[in-house]
């Protein structure tokens, strides 16, 4: 099964149809991506069988993810 649709450098577009599970050591701010955030280190670690693509986090979460991330670091207080 190849799920890989196109490849640019260090980024990988995959099937939407396919549900993966992404591991990645932070969460980061970029102006390079659309949705204004870049995963460091991302690697996918599974495909997710048991999830559909109605089920997958959403760039609403991201956001929650990155700001948890800021405040642990001590680096944001409420909103971005």
């Amino acid at each position: 099964l190849e799920l890989k649709v196109e490849e640019e450098d260090n980024t990988v577009w995959v099937k939407p149809e396919i549900v993966v599970e992404v591991a990645y050591s932070e969460i980061q701010r970029s102006p390079k991506y659309k949705s204004g955030f870049a995963l460091r280190f991302a690697r996918i670690t599974r495909i997710r069988s048991d999830k559909s693509p109605f089920e997958v986090d959403t760039l609403r979460r991201v956001r929650e993810l990155y700001q948890k991330q800021q405040e642990k670091k001590g680096i944001l207080k409420g909103g971005f």
